[in-house]
This record gives C-alpha cells, structure tokens and sequence, in this order.
C-alpha cells in the first residue's frame, strides 16, 4: 500500500539529501535571530525603550544581543548547535510571554509565531546541526 510518509522518509534521509535539509533548515531558523540581534544593535536606545515599556530592564539588552544574534550566527554556522538551539528555544518562549501576550491578532500570532520557533529550535538541538556544520567538523 502507497504511504506517502515513507516515500519523503526514503527521500530526506539519503546522506546528501540529510545534510542538505539540515543545512537549509539551520539557515531559516538562524535567519530571524540574525536580522532581529542586528536590528537591536543599530537601533540600540529605541530597543532599550521598547523594553523599558514592557517592564524589562533595558540593561538586558546587550545579553538580548548575545542570544539573538550570537545564537543565530551560531545556528547558521552549526557551531554549538544544540545549546544554541536551546537557549534561543527558552527565549522564544519567553519573549512570547513578555512581549507578544495581547488580545490583538497581531499579538496572538506573533505568541505562536514564537512558540512555534521553540519547536523548531528544540527538535533542533535534539538532532544536531547535521554534516555541513562547524560541530561535524569539530567532531571529526
């Protein structure tokens, strides 16, 4: 019987085909982390007063940097993958639920939106960066 599920199953773990998607997928995930982190950083007073208003001590912006776009930069090269991926995780959860709480449906979906990235970033650090990444590398 015709399962669609073991036909892209045969398909995405052919060695190749494996390495390729872990890649492209690191590179997705790393890419908000990367534009927001950078974002922070050249609009530095304007994002210490955004956090002020949510009740975040603008101080924390500069460990907000270090985990959005260290983490990111991390995804994208693969190296410390899984604790990349773990913070940035906890983070998304965490910016969900100071910053995207609200009754409006931007709010709502950007909560999901955050959520869902901690999905993601979690099945990421249980399975690895995959073979084109600095971890593989250093592994060898």
């Amino acid at each position: 019987m015709f399962n669609p599920n073991v036909v892209v199953k045969n398909i995405v773990t052919q060695s190749g085909a494996d390495a390729v998607i872990s890649l492209v997928a690191r590179i997705l995930m790393a890419y908000i982390f990367i534009v927001a982190g950078w974002g922070k950083i050249t609009a530095y007073s304007a994002t210490v007063g955004y956090m002020e208003s949510m009740g975040v001590p603008g101080g924390l912006l500069p460990l907000t940097i270090l985990v959005e776009f260290g983490g990111g930069l991390a995804l994208l090269f693969g190296f410390q993958a899984r604790l990349a991926a773990l913070g940035l995780g906890v983070f998304s959860i965490l910016t969900a639920l100071i910053f995207h709480e609200g009754t409006d449906q931007s709010q709502a979906i950007n909560f999901m939106k955050n959520l869902s990235m901690a999905g993601g970033l979690f099945f990421l650090m249980l399975h690895g960066a995959g073979k084109f990444s600095l971890d593989a590398a250093i592994e060898k």
